[in-house]
C-alpha cells in the first residue's frame, strides 16, 4: 500500500522546490528498478529492512536509516522476504539541494544515513500528503514542510558507516552525461564510445563493471524510464513521449515498454490515472 503526492509545476520554486512524496507499506520482496532518476530522491526506513544497491554495490538498511538517489545515477532497490520495510520519501530539485545535501554529508557517492527522529520526520509526510489540493496556500505550505524535513535531517542525521559508494570510471561518467544530454536523438553505441575517444568492446567492458550494464541497456532504460515519467506526470501523446525519448518509430517505443514494464504505455497511464 501506497499513498503518493505528486507536486503541480505551477508555482517555480528555484532554490528548492518539492516535487513529489510519499510512503509504502513493501510487500515481501517488493522491487523497485534499475531506474535512472533525473532528481534527487531521499528514502527513509520507518520499519523493516531491504536492500538499496548502486552500480555493483549493495547495502542492507533496516529501520531509522535511508537512502538518497542522486540524478541520473542508476540505482535498484528491494525489500526484505521475511521482513520488508516501510519507507517514506521525498522527491526534490533546486539551487541548493547539492549544498544541503552537503551539510547532511550526504552525496558525492555518500549514500546512505541514519536519523533517529521518525515520529517527526513521518507527521511532515503525512502532513505533506493532507494537504494534495492544490491552492496557493497549499503550495507554499508544502515547500515550508520540505524545510522542515531537512531541518529535522540536519539535526540528527549520521552517515552510515561504510556509507560511500566507489565513484565511476571516468570513462563511464563521460557516457552517461553523453547519455543524459543526448538520449532524445537517435544515438547509438557507436556514438557514445566516439564522444568518450575509446574502443567501444573497452567502454562495454568499463560500463559493464561499473554499472552492472552495458552502454545500450543503460541508454535504453534511460529512455525508458524518461518516458514512464513523462506519460504520469503530463498528457502528451505516446508517438510524441517515443520521438521527445529517442524513438522515432512509436510501436518499437510501445514494445521496448512493454517489455520492460510488463504493460504498454497506455495502460500504464491508466494505472496512474
Amino acid at each position: 500500500m501506497a499513498d503518493y503526492l505528486q507536486q503541480p509545476p505551477e508555482r517555480q520554486f528555484n532554490d528548492l522546490r518539492l516535487l513529489f512524496c510519499g510512503r509504502q507499506d513493501c510487500a515481501p520482496l517488493y522491487s523497485f528498478g534499475p531506474v535512472v532518476r533525473p532528481n534527487y530522491i531521499i528514502h527513509y526506513v520507518t520499519k523493516g529492512k531491504g536492500i538499496y544497491r548502486v552500480g555493483q554495490e549493495t547495502r542492507e538498511l533496516h529501520e531509522k536509516e535511508g537512502f538518497l538517489i542522486e540524478p541520473e545515477v542508476q540505482t535498484f532497490y528491494q525489500a526484505d522476504q521475511e521482513d520488508p520495510w516501510s519507507y517514506l520519501w521525498v522527491g526534490f530539485d533546486g539551487t541548493l539541494a547539492p549544498s544541503l545535501l552537503r551539510e547532511l554529508g550526504l552525496g558525492e557517492n555518500r549514500l546512505t544515513y541514519f536519523c533517529d527522529r521518525k515520529e517527526e520526520l513521518q507527521k511532515v509526510i503525512s502532513d505533506m500528503l493532507q494537504n494534495q489540493i492544490y491552492s496557493g496556500a497549499n503550495d507554499l505550505y508544502l515547500q515550508s514542510q520540505l524545510y522542515l524535513f531537512f531541518s529535522i535531517l540536519l539535526k540528527s542525521t549520521t552517515i552510515s558507516a561504510g556509507s560511500s559508494l566507489s565513484g565511476k570510471n571516468d570513462y563511464v561518467q563521460g557516457a552517461i552525461r553523453f547519455i543524459r544530454n543526448n538520449y532524445t536523438d537517435p544515438i547509438s553505441v557507436a556514438d557514445i564510445a566516439s564522444y568518450t575517444g575509446i574502443d567501444r568492446t573497452y567502454l562495454y567492458t568499463l560500463f559493464k563493471r561499473e554499472t552492472g550494464m552495458s552502454p545500450s541497456e543503460y541508454l535504453r532504460n534511460f529512455r525508458l524510464t524518461r518516458a514512464a515519467e513523462l506519460l504520469r506526470l503530463t498528457r502528451y501523446s505516446v508517438e510524441s513521449i517515443a520521438l521527445s525519448c529517442g524513438y522515432q518509430d512509436a510501436l518499437a517505443f510501445s514494445k521496448a515498454f512493454k517489455q520492460n514494464y510488463g504493460i504498454t504505455p497506455v495502460r500504464y497511464r491508466q494505472h496512474r490515472e
